[in-house]
């Protein structure tokens, strides 16, 4: 699975108030109007033209030379601060940008707004730094403050960026809590399990993948999973290329003919040329050195369902006479899957309620896949629901709620 990433912090400084061309008069005007002495002016002025020239660097060097000048009144180190936030910032001295930045959240001369984003500003000079401590302490500051996703997301790119898992997973817990869990959070918290080999963590927060960013490789890699897991029955694997089909993640045409003998061997004809036929249609069957080999499948399929049609009386027959329920679940399976719901699922719903079937929680799986295909979604999510057993079944009866649950394309 490949690692998520959220987008950098940039440092928007025409965002924060000033520009490297911005005069610091225009800057200040709550502070303008005071008389600056011209021993603080001139070189103040002259920094400022060297900002605008994109010399920032002897810009700096122009305003450490104030740094000797005594008895600077707050206002004059407020505007020289000011400047000198601009000049290092542009200049990339990050370490000289955050005092100053540091200097003007603190000196109280800021507006609510302008102390807001200098403290969003400040974060990113931190980050951009790499001194992710300090980045964390203000973020967790400004949040403090008020809830910004925003900054959450910088949070959680530093914890992850540091390997502070404990930190990092209590983030997105707290996110989980309030709704807020994104894709890219589901995704982080996949990687971290992956890397703490937490298996079952792993494939529930692939499952919330899966669930609400219904893509090719959540679905792929949550299929994988579940058909490795321990005691996985390889009678599901006809289920398995059910959910494949439904989220289009077959592609080959291998694929479109394992699943059609699959769906044959499982007594369900008219399931087979629905596959096969989607397979022609997706130009995966019918061409190239196997195009033979395709429409023999499907001549097969048609032949099955032709007998099983002129059959079915006899057959359900037989079955009741037996009392073989698995075998009317199935065919009852089959029924439906040829257009014949009503007659199918009341077949299977007797058959299950009248019991003594080998595999229960398989026909009470299939009985779900039935009511979806019958278009009866609130029948099949309830019993989908119900589906318990520990070889797959629980597993796959969830996936199938989520692929009848899945959102529009």
């Amino acid at each position: 699975m490949s690692k998520f990433r959220l987008a950098h912090l940039g440092l928007a400084l025409a965002a924060l108030g000033f520009t490297a061309a911005a005069p610091v008069v225009g800057l200040a005007p709550a502070y303008a109007a005071e008389t600056l002495r011209p021993e603080v002016g001139k070189p103040l002025q002259e920094a400022q033209q060297l900002m605008k020239s994109g010399k920032n660097k002897d810009a700096l060097a122009k305003l450490r030379q104030l740094d000797s000048v005594s008895g600077k009144s707050a206002n004059e180190t407020y505007l020289i601060e000011r400047t000198r936030a601009g000049a290092a910032s542009a200049a990339g001295d990050y370490d000289t940008a955050a005092k100053s930045f540091e200097y003007l959240i603190g000196s109280g001369k800021l507006s609510g707004q302008e102390k807001a984003q200098f403290s969003e500003g400040l974060i990113g000079i931190y980050m951009r730094a790499g001194d992710l401590g300090k980045a964390n302490a203000a973020i967790e500051k400004q949040l403090k403050e008020h809830d910004d996703p925003k900054l959450r997301a910088y949070l959680l790119q530093n914890y992850y960026k540091q390997g502070n898992v404990t930190a990092l997973e209590n983030e997105l817990r707290n996110a989980e809590k309030r709704g807020s869990m994104n894709e890219d959070m589901l995704g982080m918290l996949a990687n971290i399990q992956l890397k703490k080999n937490d298996k079952a963590g792993y494939v529930n927060t692939i499952e919330k993948l899966a669930a609400n960013y219904p893509k090719a490789q959540y679905w792929t890699d949550l299929l994988n999973r579940v058909q490795g897991k321990p005691g996985f029955s390889s009678r599901l694997s006809v289920d398995v290329w059910r959910l494949k089909l439904a989220n289009n993640l077959m592609k080959k045409p291998s694929e479109y003919m394992e699943m059609g003998q699959l769906v044959l061997q499982a007594k369900a004809p008219a399931e087979a040329i629905k596959v096969i036929d989607k397979g022609y249609k997706a130009g995966a069957l019918g061409t190239g050195p196997d195009a033979a080999r395709h429409q023999r499948l499907k001549d097969l399929a048609e032949k099955n369902l032709a007998e099983q049609n002129k059959g079915l009386a006899a057959d359900e027959a037989d079955l009741v006479k037996a009392g073989d329920n698995d075998g009317l679940a199935t065919l009852g399976y089959a029924l439906v899957q040829s257009g014949q719901s009503d007659k199918g699922l009341k077949m299977m719903e007797a058959a299950i309620k009248a019991g003594n079937l080998k595999y229960p929680d398989e026909a009470k799986l299939h009985l779900g896949e039935a009511y979806a295909v019958a278009g009866k979604k609130s029948q099949a999510i309830s019993t989908l629901k119900g589906v318990g057993g520990k070889e797959g079944t629980a597993e796959l009866a969830r996936y199938f709620i989520m692929a009848i649950n899945k959102p529009a394309a």
